[in-house]
């Protein structure tokens, strides 16, 4: 039965464990790539505008899941230096994940042992899908795909032209660009927003406005009907003049 301790497991793994297993993994790229001179290395947490931005590390708004290693170049490069950059996410969680369960293994780690279970499973959980040559979405390879191209063929093989790890530089323009598309849908929005509340504003006054000449225009007496109450007034008058006089004159 799906309880609440459960759900609570489930929250940490999903917010915590999840994120930062994702991070080592991108993390293991950049270790490996800075030993052959990598240029405008990158580690992009999250999606969506940006936080802020500190050195390499790039820090988004948006559920931070989200994670994914750039550079724009090598100083060296050939087969075996692209098969050790695909390698190290791999060795980077599946080094982290033995280590761990070494320690727990030998009463090392004693506390927190349920999260720490969770966290070498999920660990393990990457290193599989990474090691085991497969393509995913749209056909690109995993790690262990590209590692094996790369070993057999010493190059990709999958007619795929995204590359899988992405240009900084690139990466920066589409980000500036995304931004400046939010903007002016922004700015739409504000602008119908604004000409909404000015229609809105237009109707109100134009019906305060007839209320108010309803209201005049009823205050105002019809003329042919003032002059046939002074008439009647005249002849009211008269006749009560009459009444009082016996009908004599004056």
């Amino acid at each position: 039965m799906f309880g609440l301790k459960d759900l609570i497991s489930l929250i940490i793994s999903a917010f915590i464990i999840l994120p930062v297993v994702i991070f080592m993994r991108e993390l293991g790229y950049l270790i490996v790539s800075w030993l052959f001179g990598v240029k405008k290395p990158r580690i992009t947490v999250g999606s969506g505008p940006r936080l802020f931005k500190y050195g390499i590390l790039d820090v988004r708004k948006y559920y931070h899941l989200y994670s994914w290693f750039s550079y724009d170049e090598l100083k060296h490069k050939n087969k075996w230096i692209y098969v050790a950059i695909y390698s190290g996410p791999i060795l980077v969680n599946a080094v982290a994940g033995i280590t761990i369960n070494a320690l727990l293994a030998n009463g090392i780690i004693v506390k927190f042992e349920t999260f720490w279970s969770r966290f070498i499973f999920y660990q393990f959980y990457y290193v599989l899908f990474d090691v085991v040559p497969m393509k995913t979405v749209n056909g690109m390879p995993n790690n262990g795909m590209i590692i094996y191209e790369m070993l057999r063929y010493g190059k990709r093989t999958d007619y795929n032209n995204e590359p899988f790890i992405p240009s900084t530089s690139e990466v920066e323009e589409e980000y500036e660009e995304q931004m400046e598309e939010i903007e002016e849908m922004k700015d739409e929005i504000q602008d119908v927003g604004e000409e909404h509340e000015k229609h809105e504003r237009e109707k109100e006054r134009e019906k305060e406005d007839g209320a108010q000449d309803g209201v005049e225009s009823g205050e105002r007496a019809d003329p042919k009907s003032d002059e046939k109450d002074t008439g009647e007034d005249r002849e009211d008058e008269k006749d009560r003049q009459e009444r009082k006089t016996g009908g004599m004159e004056e």
